[in-house]
């Protein structure tokens, strides 16, 4: 029975994920940025109902841009589930850009894409970045530049938070983790880590009895002075800080709109 539930879930996800190209080709150069940022907001919020993923968030999420999100990163559930808390910009490895589907609603999301082997490529990124910034965007990175077990952050990466320094733009701390919705321990059902495939991972998240995805939202910070590796530091901190907090708390589900 399992098996039969998973597989109807995964085929509802790939009909909602066809719904999503259709409407990026027809509808998004009709639409302006506040509508399109909404229609991507709620297309997340109804994959994750569809996937029995309940959302919790945590904290306020900013109400206008610039604004830099960094968050740590554990599976290609935390692009759905970061949009489905608060729109923003991703930038995300290249390599997304030309998986079937995803892809194409990665771009129409209007997300960065970075060679991160190429060293001239993260100057690319940065320069697009500050200009997003600067035009009043909310862009968010995973600064570990690769996913994580969820239990343990790996180091930032600084980078990247060189683009806030440039805007003068400040900087939220966004915490993010999955429970498993019985017991409230953190759930490994999404990770995507080591060997596994993304196959896997989907699989894994379509036959959990029920995940919570937590996305904590911490207070923006501003430079004061620190420069980019001191300023990854404290905002790794502060990551680690959201999410042991989200462990010791009762969430309160959001509306599932």
């Amino acid at each position: 029975m399992k098996t039969l539930v998973a597989l109807y879930k995964l085929l509802r996800g790939l009909g909602h994920m066809l719904k999503g190209v259709w409407w990026v080709h027809m509808h998004f150069p009709k639409l302006s940025p506040e509508h399109s940022e909404a229609w991507v907001q709620a297309w997340s919020l109804q994959l994750l109902a569809l996937w029995n993923i309940r959302l919790h968030v945590l904290g306020q999420p900013v109400l206008n841009g610039p604004m830099l999100l960094v968050a740590n990163h554990i599976s290609w559930l935390d692009i759905v589930v970061m949009h489905a808390a608060r729109h923003c910009r991703f930038v995300s490895k290249s390599d997304v850009q030309g998986w079937p589907l995803i892809g194409t609603l990665a771009t129409g999301c209007s997300t960065l894409f970075i060679q991160r082997t190429n060293r001239r490529d993260a100057m690319r990124v940065v320069q697009e970045m500050t200009r997003a910034l600067q035009a009043g965007d909310v862009v968010a990175i995973f600064p570990e530049g690769t996913t994580g077990d969820g239990l343990h952050l790996l180091p930032f990466h600084a980078n990247l938070i060189q683009a806030a320094i440039a805007a003068d733009a400040p900087v939220q701390p966004v915490g993010l983790k999955f429970l498993d919705r019985q017991s409230g321990a953190i759930s490994l059902a999404p990770a995507y880590i080591g060997d596994d495939s993304l196959l896997d991972s989907v699989w894994r998240t379509l036959t959990a009895e029920g995940i919570d995805a937590v996305v904590h939202f911490s207070e923006p910070q501003t430079a004061q002075g620190r420069d980019r590796r001191a300023w990854a530091h404290d905002l790794r901190e502060e990551v680690n800080r959201l999410n042991a907090t989200a462990q010791r708390v009762q969430v309160i589900p959001t509306a599932q709109r």
